[in-house]
């Protein structure tokens, strides 16, 4: 038998190894155990990803009543409409970039877009304000 003090993040632990010979494995415990003079660190779990908030809807009656707004970070990498076109619910106004994914931002409502407030290549923040459809 064979032991070794083995370091994986940060915790060291003692493992003893077996060795035989033939083409038997090797016996070793189960779950190794970490060494007396090392507590072991507390991980923590991975957040979850935050889901993209959807368009938010203005008051009716308003200019631009329903707006649509960046669901993620990113930049404008496309602008798919102009202003005074009509669009359809679910077709897309502005694609963004972010984490190398084109996202499409689509219209939530049938209308007219009434402005587009971004240009390609604009930095956006989650929220930020591309397009208002009446």
């Amino acid at each position: 038998m064979k032991s070794y003090t083995i370091t994986v993040n940060g915790t060291a632990y003692e493992v003893t190894v077996e060795e035989t010979t033939g083409t038997g494995a090797a016996a070793v415990p189960a779950m190794p155990r970490p060494a007396a003079q090392t507590a072991p660190m507390p991980v923590a779990p991975a957040a979850a990803p935050a889901a993209a908030p959807a368009p938010a809807a203005a008051p009716a009656g308003n200019a631009g009543a329903t707006r649509i707004e960046a669901g993620a970070a990113g930049k404008v990498f496309k602008i798919e409409v102009t202003a005074g076109q009509a669009v359809k619910k679910g077709d897309t106004v502005v694609i963004l970039e972010a984490m190398k994914m084109e996202i499409p931002m689509v219209s939530p409502v049938d209308g007219k877009v009434a402005t587009i407030n971004c240009a390609v290549g604009d930095p956006v923040e989650a929220g930020t304000l591309l397009a208002t459809i009446d």
